[in-house]
Formats: C-alpha cells, sequence, structure tokens
C-alpha cells in the first residue's frame, strides 16, 4: 500500500490532518478494505511525525472502525465497516403535518423557528457555563468514574433549597430528588401517582409533550380551557365532579404556550377545588424563573401534599446539559429515589455540579436577571408587529417566551404552518398543543426568535397569500 507525504497545515493539529488524511483514503476507496498498512517505523519517516502523533491518530481511526490492529502482525484497513448514517428511518416515522413539525420544534433543525420551545444559542450566555464546566472538571471533589447519589447531588440539593426558600417554599433537603430532564422526571411521576385507567386532568392548550407521555400510561385525559380568568371555575367543579381526575398536571407561572400565569386569587380557588375532590396537582415549573415578578407557586401555597413539583434548568441555561428536579411529600420522594436506581435514573454528577456551581456562585442568578430584561423587550416588540398583522392577543404578553396569538379571521394555522415549512420557518400552530378545532385559529410564537424582520416579513408573505383568492 502506498502512503503519500502529507502537506501539513500550520494551526491544525497533525493528529488531525493524519486522520483526516488517512479517512478520506479509506471512505473513498483509495485503500481495499484488508490491506495492510506500512509499519510504524515507516509511516513517521513518510509523514515526518513522531511515533506518539502517528499512534494516537491510528487509534482514533481504530475507535471509528476504520482500522482494526493485530499484536505483531500491525494495521488494516477494516474490512466490514460501519456504513454512513442514513436518512430513510425518517420516512419510518409519522408523516402527518402536526407530527413533521413536532420534531424540528423539538430539535435544533430549521432557519428561522419563531415556533420554537428554547431559546436562540446566541441569547445563552455560554461562558458562565464553560467556566463553571471548567472549574468542575478541574475540582478533585468530581468523581469521575463513581456512581451519582440516587437522590442527586447533595451540595446541589442545598443549593436548590435555599432557592426554593427564596420563592416561599421551605422544604428538607431530603425531598429534592434530582431527575436527568423534566420529561424524565414527569414520567417517572406518572408512574408512581398514576395508573391505567385513572383520569388527568389538562390544560387546552397544553405542552404537547403532557399528552404524548400519558398516552404511554394508559391513562384517560379530560381537559379545561385555559383563560386569561383563570378557569370558568363552575365549568372546572363539574369536570371535577363527574370525571373525578385523580391529577392535575400544569404549569401555574408562564404556562405553556399561552404564556398565562395564576394570580394568587385564581391560585385559591383552584386549590380549593381540587383539594375538595381530592385530585393531586403535578406543578411543572420549567419557565417561572423567567417571570419578572412570578406569582406565588401552587406548591408554596398548598404544600407538597397536594401539589407536587417539578423544575428545571433546559430553557434559561441549556437544553443539552440538563439537570432537572422534583420537590415532593417525603413518602413520594422516597419512592422516586428508589424508582431512579431500578430504571438507572441517576442523574449525571457532572452537570449536577456544574449548575451547582453557578447556583452558588452567582453567575446563575445575574443570567437569569439578563434573560428576564430580554425577553420583556423583545415581547414588547413581538407584540407589536403582531397586532399590525391583525393578530389578537387573549392573554397578554407578562414576560417569558411565548406569546398565544390568535390569526387573523379565516387563517388556518394549520395550513399557515405547512406553508412556512416549504420557506424554512417553523411555527407552533395552536393544534400542536390540543385537539380541540377551536384552537386552529391560533398561534404559539417565541418572542426570542420571533423578534427578528425576517420572522415579520416572511409571516406578513404568509398571511397575505392565505388571504388571496
Amino acid at each position: 500500500m502506498l502512503v503519500s507525504a502529507i502537506a501539513f497545515v500550520p494551526g491544525v493539529p497533525k493528529v488531525q490532518q493524519i486522520v483526516e488524511a488517512f479517512s478520506q483514503a479509506i471512505e473513498h476507496g483509495e485503500w481495499a478494505p484488508g490491506s495492510k498498512l506500512p509499519s510504524v517505523r515507516e509511516l513517521t519517516q513518510v509523514l515526518g511525525v513522531s511515533k506518539f502523533t502517528l499512534n494516537e491518530a491510528l487509534d482514533r481511526l481504530r475507535g471509528r472502525n476504520l482500522l482494526t490492529s493485530s499484536q505483531g502482525r500491525g494495521f488494516f484497513v477494516a474490512i466490514d465497516r460501519v456504513r454512513p448514517a442514513s436518512t430513510a428511518w425518517v420516512e419510518l416515522l409519522p408523516q402527518d403535518l402536526l407530527s413533521v413539525l413536532r420534531r424540528p420544534l423539538a430539535t435544533a433543525g430549521g432557519d428561522l423557528r419563531p415556533g420554537g420551545g428554547h431559546l436562540p444559542e446566541e441569547w445563552l450566555d455560554a461562558e458562565p457555563i464553560r467556566q463553571a464546566m471548567r472549574s468542575t472538571v478541574r475540582a478533585p471533589s468530581l468523581r469521575i468514574a463513581g456512581l451519582g447519589t440516587p437522590a442527586g447531588l447533595l451540595p446541589l440539593r442545598q443549593a436548590l433549597q435555599q432557592k426554593l426558600h427564596t420563592e416561599g417554599l421551605s422544604v428538607p433537603v431530603e425531598q429534592i430528588i434530582t431527575t436527568p430532564n423534566t420529561v424524565q422526571g414527569l414520567d417517572m411521576l406518572m408512574r408512581l401517582l398514576a395508573r391505567p385507567g385513572d383520569t388527568v386532568l389538562l390544560d387546552a392548550p397544553c405542552y404537547f409533550n403532557f399528552h404524548a407521555n400519558l398516552a404511554l400510561h394508559g391513562v384517560k385525559v379530560v381537559t379545561l380551557e385555559r383563560r386569561p380568568d383563570g378557569f370558568d371555575f363552575t365549568a372546572l367543579e363539574h369536570l371535577l365532579a363527574e370525571h373525578r381526575p385523580s391529577l392535575y398536571l400544569t404549569t401555574s407561572v408562564l404556562h405553556n404556550p399561552t404564556g398565562h400565569s395564576f394570580s394568587p386569587s385564581q391560585a385559591f380557588r383552584l386549590l380549593q377545588l381540587t383539594q375538595q375532590y381530592h385530585c393531586h396537582i403535578v406543578e411543572d415549573d420549567l419557565y417561572g424563573d423567567l417571570h419578572p415578578n412570578p406569582p406565588p407557586r401552587l406548591a408554596a401555597l398548598a404544600g407538597l401534599e397536594q401539589v407536587t413539583y417539578l423544575s428545571g434548568f433546559s430553557k434559561i441555561l441549556s437544553a443539552n446539559a440538563r439537570v432537572s428536579y422534583v420537590v415532593a411529600a417525603p413518602q413520594l420522594a422516597a419512592n422516586l429515589t428508589n424508582m431512579k436506581l431500578m430504571s438507572g435514573g441517576v442523574t449525571s454528577e457532572l452537570f449536577e455540579q456544574i449548575v451547582y456551581r453557578m447556583l452558588s456562585e452567582g453567575s446563575y442568578g445575574k443570567h437569569r436577571k439578563r434573560m428576564v430584561q430580554r425577553l420583556m423587550e423583545a415581547g414588547g416588540r413581538v407584540e407589536q408587529w403582531l397586532k399590525r398583522c391583525g393578530c389578537e392577543l387573549p392573554m397578554g404578553f407578562e414576560g417569558g417566551m411565548f406569546i398565544w396569538a390568535r390569526l387573523p379571521a379565516g387563517v388556518d394555522g394549520e395550513q399557515l404552518a405547512q406553508a412556512a415549512l416549504k420557506q424554512g420557518m417553523v411555527l407552533a400552530p395552536g393544534t400542536l398543543f390540543g385537539y380541540d378545532p377551536a384552537h386552529r385559529d391560533s398561534m404559539r410564537f417565541n418572542v426570542a426568535h420571533s423578534d427578528e424582520p425576517r420572522v415579520q416579513q416572511l409571516f406578513e408573505q404568509l398571511l397575505r397569500a392565505s388571504r388571496a383568492p
């Protein structure tokens, strides 16, 4: 086999350049499968590199399954290589419009994402996270090879205990349990709190993953319209009396998708009725830290015998390096810890320590304040241009990520989203968030992604096209 010299580019590690050159030769068929590479001594002479550099490159190629090795015989081009990933599997996924829209909403795909569920990467201040990560990795307290603590890293839970105390929820640290993310936390709670055939109450509209997750547990779902005044409480009482739901899953502060928050009087009436009909509340507080002046959480008002509290940091810190937590009554917290052990759900201590450092050293609080202010400013601008387009905003904007808009008369949200998708823009029509046909004329807007002239211009064009005869 002939191996040619490499014209190394200054500033790029030689190991990386060797790996890239050898990979191309193998993948383009220049080196036949099963062929033997020259010896390490010959390769170091041809390439003009040290034995250490060459061995590092060969190890990486072996790790990619491009090369194999045999003691005393040398290195060979792999015969059976893993083929590049194919996109054909996507065709096996559901292809209806709402399923197609959910996929880019849950990932990083798409150029323009006014329907997205996360803040843009450029909004998130990565440097404090990187700094906390560097400090964590250097610290001797990080147990790289050990198992995480079942209930979660104690210093983090103590920091969370202090954070919750400032928000009106004083709780022993033993009742704070970390989870890998809020969806897995919710899934474990549903396994502990619900049984197939139970009835669960949801808001209408609500986060679409609530419906998807509850379907996996075989429960019956009933819904009630979330309104600016909270609920029609007479209708809520009738629903509680008729269906007797065992659980109510909701977001009390900056509800997804409407952005609504329960006022203290609304929360009081809600807690009064659910307690009367023995309906336990699971409060998902993933967005509360983005409210400029949040009202009291339901868990703080009613206590943990009536409300189980769930929160995390995926919206304000990172959608990738996630840490979430559940605050629950003593027995439920113990059961959740046991379930983490039984299901392999122990949280990454690396991520736990990163979040702990950001909470304890103050960088999280500073970052949160910047995000709140920036969202308030962006939300004001997005409100204005949506109104100019003829949209109605039934909830108003009080902060956070989302604005719930009613489209101009005669405009179908699904058709508008389908047309937008063809032009590289991901929208979130109301029917993603509930099965009520009344949601067809509504849409959720992420203010951070919508505060951009390109989004406004394309949305206006789509509206005009939808009204054209």
